[in-house]
């Protein structure tokens, strides 16, 4: 009797236990996707059946959600700490690793800076990761965990929450810091009053007064640049990396996607490449100092293949040269120009942005260099290839002096720079881009400048430029004066503030410049950031380094699937803005704009009087 009770209670169970299992299955649909997947799997036949069957279960699994981020401490291209940031995403009930993000630090440092000055920069980035490996790993798990890696608007907008909270954090503890100092500082004494000048002496001749130059003005402040900023960008990016590999699609379908918001843009330009040659600045053996960077630009009608073959032609001819053995020429004491005769030998080293620095001492040797060269493999310049300058000016300011060292021991001043550039593009016809001619400080020269040379050849912002952020607070692009800008994916930008810098740009039509740092990572995500977004030159430096030409090398990657996918679009031939023609064109809108304004008060106000005329009645 007891085995028989006990039997009844088992079958009692066991049948409540197959009545569960029905409204389970029945509750997530399972019979009928069963049924239509087993109907559809015996009419294909597929020779791989199960294999087919898990494409099929895998399409009915639920989306992958964000499980953690992790952040590491990696090397940079130079051997600096920068960041790394890994997405683990919950994935058919699994945890799985898709994949990572490294972001390059935005602290760089002059190669002819104090070494006091290097390791303090050093001290400075690594307290900064620091930071940004601890946001990461204490804060963004819990801040993203359970989110779809494709809602990447949602994502930005949390990390913008979270950084501004960071900063206003920062904000309070300074002004702390500050309460707690001023009972300090005004118990400090105060300063003793200058001693007066000393009489002039009876019968003393005064000198001839020499009338000072117009001063300079003084340096801007640099932005603040919170410590763990990193962790914003750099997280933003690994997100859409992931979403691209969860989905299968290229990363620069990913965020074309997103700028344009089609599912999938029928039509991509690649950009133009900008490849640094040669380097002759401040860091470099010879006594010039104003070309930071000489950058060839292939003819928008090659393909990337086609133009960076002819660029590595280049760059082998100027290596030939410079290993060519030297036999010195006897000297005489002047020649009848009142220049020595002789040659100097060339010495080249490879730069940190992957360019060869070479030992120049007037501007116009390194154009001339890269001339010959050309006409010696058959190419034109301004017709095959053109030319662009980094001239980094802000490297080149002596304050005490306020002017610029041009070359060694030899300062000029803002409005004298203006005349060397004119003067440089009517020589050099095939320069189609300045980049940071003076600072950004010098806004007259600014303007000059434009005014001067904007009609054939595009000035262009560089560090004299504004970043992301301030870029978007501002909604303004034109300060300084310029025909474009190169933006950086450095510290809090997200990938949706690209986006929105990238639109802003083109809406006041100027040139967007995507750059590398100096400091580059194996991380080739820039490549598809700049075709995704669209802009219009791609700055990646020479070609030498691996971390720069991996980047190079996913340009070919892109380049050939949009050519295999026939979405790939004739690049546009250079173009310039006249800011001379601009000016009144703009003066014009402005008046129209005023003039509709004014139309829309008296329309305002018309309509105002009649409805209280009839509120009277």
């Amino acid at each position: 009797m007891g085995d028989g009770g006990r039997g009844r209670n088992n079958a009692h169970e066991l049948y409540k236990l197959k009545q569960r299992a029905v409204e389970y299955y029945r509750m997530n649909d399972v019979p009928r996707q069963l049924e239509d997947l087993l109907n559809s799997t015996f009419y294909l036949q597929p020779p791989d059946v199960y294999g087919h069957l898990a494409n099929c279960f895998s399409k009915l699994a639920k989306a992958p959600t964000i499980y953690k981020v992790i952040g590491r401490v990696v090397l940079d291209g130079m051997g600096h700490q920068t960041l790394k940031v890994e997405v683990f995403c919950t994935v058919q009930n699994q945890v799985k690793s898709i994949t990572s993000a490294i972001i390059a630090s935005h602290l760089e440092v002059l190669e002819t800076a104090m070494p006091e000055v290097v390791d303090a920069v050093e001290l400075e980035r690594n307290e900064a990761i620091s930071a940004a490996v601890q946001w990461v790993n204490e804060s963004m798990t819990e801040l993203l965990d359970g989110l779809e890696p494709t809602q990447q608007g949602v994502v930005d907008q949390l990390l913008a929450n979270f950084f501004a909270n960071k900063v206003q954090e920062d904000k309070e503890s300074k002004e702390l810091e500050l309460s707690l100092e001023q009972p300090l500082s005004s118990a400090s004494i105060a300063p003793q009053p200058s001693p007066p000048p000393p009489p002039k002496r009876k019968g003393q001749r005064g000198k001839k007064e020499i009338i000072p130059e117009k001063p300079i003005p003084p340096a801007e402040p640099p932005e603040p640049i919170l410590h763990g900023s990193m962790a914003i960008g750099a997280v933003s990016l690994a997100m859409v990396k992931t979403c691209a590999t969860l989905t299968n699609t290229p990363l620069y379908l990913k965020i074309a996607s997103l700028k344009y918001k089609q599912e999938s843009p029928r039509a991509l330009t690649l950009p133009l490449l900008m490849v640094t040659m040669l380097s002759c600045g401040k860091s470099s053996l010879g006594k010039l100092n104003l070309m930071k960077e000489v950058i060839c630009i292939p003819h928008p009608g090659l393909t990337v293949q086609q133009g960076i073959t002819m660029l590595l032609e280049i760059q082998k001819q100027i290596i030939k040269i410079i290993d060519k053995p030297h036999t010195p020429k006897p000297e005489t004491k002047k020649s009848h120009n009142g220049g020595k005769k002789g040659s100097t030998q060339i010495a080249g080293k490879l730069s940190y942005i992957g360019c060869l620095s070479i030992n120049y001492d007037t501007i116009e040797q390194p154009l001339l260099l890269i001339q010959g060269i050309c006409g010696n493999l058959g190419l034109e310049l301004g017709i095959n290839l053109y030319l662009a300058i980094n001239c980094a000016a802000h490297e080149l300011i002596d304050y005490t002096r306020g002017k610029y060292e041009v070359t060694t021991g030899v300062f000029k001043n803002p409005c004298e720079m203006v005349d060397i550039y004119v003067d440089l593009i009517n020589k050099f016809p095939s320069i189609t881009a300045l980049i940071d001619p003076v600072r950004k400080e010098d806004i007259e020269q600014w303007d000059s400048i434009c005014n001067a040379l904007g009609s054939r050849c595009n000035i262009i912002a560089g560090t004299a430029s504004k970043s992301v952020s301030k870029l978007l607070e501002e909604k303004n692009v034109s300060t300084p004066k310029s025909s474009g800008l190169i933006i950086k994916h450095t510290n809090q930008t997200t990938v949706s503030d690209l986006i929105e810098v990238t639109r802003l740009i083109e809406s006041q039509k100027r040139i967007a410049i995507l750059g590398s740092t100096e400091g580059e990572s194996s991380d080739d995500s820039l490549a598809d950031l700049a075709v995704g977004l669209g802009v219009r030159f791609l700055k990646l430096g020479g070609l030498s380094r691996g971390e720069r030409m991996t980047k190079y090398n996913r340009l070919f990657a892109i380049e050939e699937e949009l050519v295999q996918s026939g979405t790939l679009t004739p690049t546009a031939g250079q173009t310039f803005i006249d800011f001379n023609e601009e000016a009144p064109k703009a003066a014009e809108a402005l008046m129209a704009t005023l003039s509709s304004v004014s139309a829309g008060r008296t329309e305002s106000n018309a309509s105002c009087f009649s409805t209280k005329s009839e509120a009277v009645k």
